[in-house]
């Protein structure tokens, strides 16, 4: 599936979802029953996160890329090193970047099936962009071979797959206004 999207009403038609239906999975359930089956190759019994290379937009663009949602919306994404032989993901993302916030948390017990990562969008170059209201959370399986030696020769594909969840803490899904930096917040 594309990250052509078609928006919330598009993709309740195309799925046919019954009324009142809402998609507000667990971190565990993200992970057991979406990411672990995609990064495998098997089918996802109701196709409802869009595939998108999201570090080529802006997270105001992503809501009409998504298959479904209102207020969250969730991609698989493909993930690429910032340097050749390095294990950093490149976090610059349309105008801006993602930065990292606070600790890794692991998903999944006893032994942790992925890696839960908080991070928040600059508008801007870095390390001098203006913080957003964009959040992200970013799964990736644990326990995968990320060194550059385990990929092929001059790929710079960190994970094929990620699973993110995009959201604004504001709630709605604005842009910064043409030509001026977002706003800070503090």
């Amino acid at each position: 599936m594309s990250g052509g999207g078609g928006g919330p009403a598009a993709a309740s038609q195309e799925l046919q979802l019954p009324p009142g239906f809402r998609f507000h999975p667990t971190d565990e359930e993200l992970v057991t029953h979406y990411l672990c089956r995609r990064c495998a190759g098997l089918p996802i019994s109701v196709p409802i996160i869009a595939e998108v290379d999201l570090y080529k937009f802006d997270p105001w663009q992503l809501p009409r890329m998504a298959l479904y949602g209102e207020k969250e919306w969730y991609f698989f994404s493909p993930r690429d090193r910032k340097y050749p032989n390095g294990s950093r993901p490149n976090r610059s993302a349309g105008a801006g970047y993602w930065k990292a916030t606070g600790a890794d948390k692991p998903v999944g017990t006893p032994k942790p099936l992925a890696i839960k990562k908080a991070l928040v969008f600059y508008a801007g170059k870095a390390p001098k962009g203006d913080k957003t209201n964009w959040i992200m959370h970013e799964y990736r399986l644990a326990d995968v071979d990320r060194s550059a030696t385990a990929r092929k020769k001059n790929s710079l594909r960190l994970d094929d797959w990620v699973l993110c969840r995009i959201y604004n803490k504001k709630g709605a899904p604005e842009r910064p206004s043409a030509g001026a930096k977002a706003s800070p917040v503090h």
